[in-house]
């Protein structure tokens, strides 16, 4: 049985991993180590044999206990070549821009920071890796963009500190953008990424952002209709610029530097 998770949640129960996970690592406790890295070769996440990422991850923080350099240094190619898909890139990466490059990079070597401390002694920080590894990496991501922003002198707030509306050039680059378009959202790893990105954002946010998703409209005309500016208690303004903001967000970090 897979050892239990050891951070501690504000009320002092430990933090545990999904029932699909923890299935998924008894199963795979039983296959040789060959096979085992065989499967996490495997690259698509709707075959019935791929390793769920927070599993590699759980496996390569055991290598420690069992003195395998080997193994490890063979889990962690795999690893860090899953953990660099997770990033925006360019096709071209000739076009990709220098302060996404530099954000990619910083995001790579946090992670790289957390695996080598883990390998000393154990890290709570790389819990969250075993849960939602997906959403662990946007954490990063959004780490490293107000890191790099912030050295760049830009402003790392997409709102403007006078009037708390959305600055007018990120509204500009956020345009139609949609994250729930048709093309996009068949995509498994696409929604497991952007499902990464939502939990990111602020509480109120996230509400939004769901309820958007499920095609509830923001406001109507129709006193009995069910609204999200009803749902949430908020007038129809401040949930179109939380929507703008988190729009804003979520292009970000789907998308890369491009707000």
């Amino acid at each position: 049985m897979p050892a239990p998770l050891r951070k501690q949640r504000t009320d002092g129960s430990l933090y545990f991993r999904p029932t699909e996970v923890e299935a998924q690592l008894t199963a795979l406790e039983h296959l040789s180590r060959d096979e085992f890295l065989s499967r996490c070769q495997i690259r698509d996440r709707t075959h019935q044999d791929y390793v769920r990422t927070e599993c590699l991850v759980h496996f390569m923080r055991a290598c420690h206990r069992d003195n395998s350099e080997a193994r490890f240094a063979s889990l962690y190619r795999v690893l860090l070549e899953r953990a660099a898909r997770c990033l925006p890139r360019s096709q071209n990466t000739d076009q990709i821009s220098s302060g996404q490059a530099e954000i990619n990079e910083l995001v790579l070597d946090t992670l790289n920071i957390l695996l080598s401390c883990d390998r000393n002694e154990y890290s709570e920080k790389l819990d969250f890796f075993e849960i939602r590894f997906d959403g662990a990496m946007a954490k990063l991501r959004l780490d490293a963009q107000r890191t790099v922003w912030r050295r760049q002198n830009r402003n790392t707030s997409f709102e403007a500190e006078e009037t708390g509306e959305i600055r007018r050039d990120v509204e500009k680059a956020i345009g139609n953008y949609n994250p729930f378009e048709n093309a996009k959202i068949e995509s498994r790893d696409y929604r497991s990424r952007l499902d990464a990105a939502i939990d990111t954002l602020p509480t109120l946010q996230q509400r939004i952002i769901q309820m958007l998703r499920k095609d509830v409209p923001i406001d109507s005309k129709d006193p009995y209709a069910v609204t999200i500016s009803k749902t949430l208690g908020k007038v129809e303004k401040t949930i179109r610029l939380n929507r703008d903001k988190a729009y804003a967000v979520l292009k970000s970090i789907l998308e890369g530097d491009q707000t």
